[in-house]
């Protein structure tokens, strides 16, 4: 519906209900203090995001499915969500997106709208604050995390 190119086959895409660190990115910088979440966690708290995507339609316009969708596709098993938990304060949480490649053109605009959709949207999970950046890797990451630092201020310390 929102892709370039012809629909992604489902072949691609792993099981959603299970968790293999190995084929999503590593976590960065960005969640180092903090307490990354894996299996289960990580699980549930993708599952909010995908509902909160689709609802807000944060899509990747170049593989034409909603963004959270990326931690399962095969083709790009560097590439999507990780998240931890705030290690001061459980009501925020953090989430770094690693897009595909380092000059990815849509990075800000998919980490506006994945911030925008979880700090809308915070009567759809327990988070009182959801901080989105963008993993050092992507060549702007710097300047496209100062548009997300802005963002972020609109809905809390």
């Amino acid at each position: 519906m929102f892709g370039l190119g012809s629909p992604t086959p489902d072949d691609v895409f792993e099981d959603e209900d299970s968790f293999d660190s190995a084929t999503i990115p590593t976590p960065g910088a960005f969640l180092a203090d903090h307490h990354v979440l894996a299996g289960s966690d990580h699980l549930s708290v993708h599952q909010t995001a995908h509902d909160l995507f689709e609802e807000r339609g944060v899509y990747d316009v170049t593989f034409g499915y909603n963004l959270a969708r990326l931690n399962l596709d095969t083709r790009h098993p560097d590439a999507g969500f990780r998240y931890a938990v705030d290690a001061d304060d459980p009501s925020v949480l953090w989430a770094e997106f690693t897009p595909t490649t380092p000059f990815c053109p849509q990075s800000q605009t998919l980490a506006v709208g994945a911030s925008r959709a979880w700090n809308e949207l915070t009567e759809s999970h327990d988070f009182d604050l959801v901080r989105v950046r963008v993993a050092e890797m992507h060549e702007r990451s710097e300047a496209v995390n100062d548009r997300l630092t802005d963002v972020e201020a609109e809905y809390g310390p």
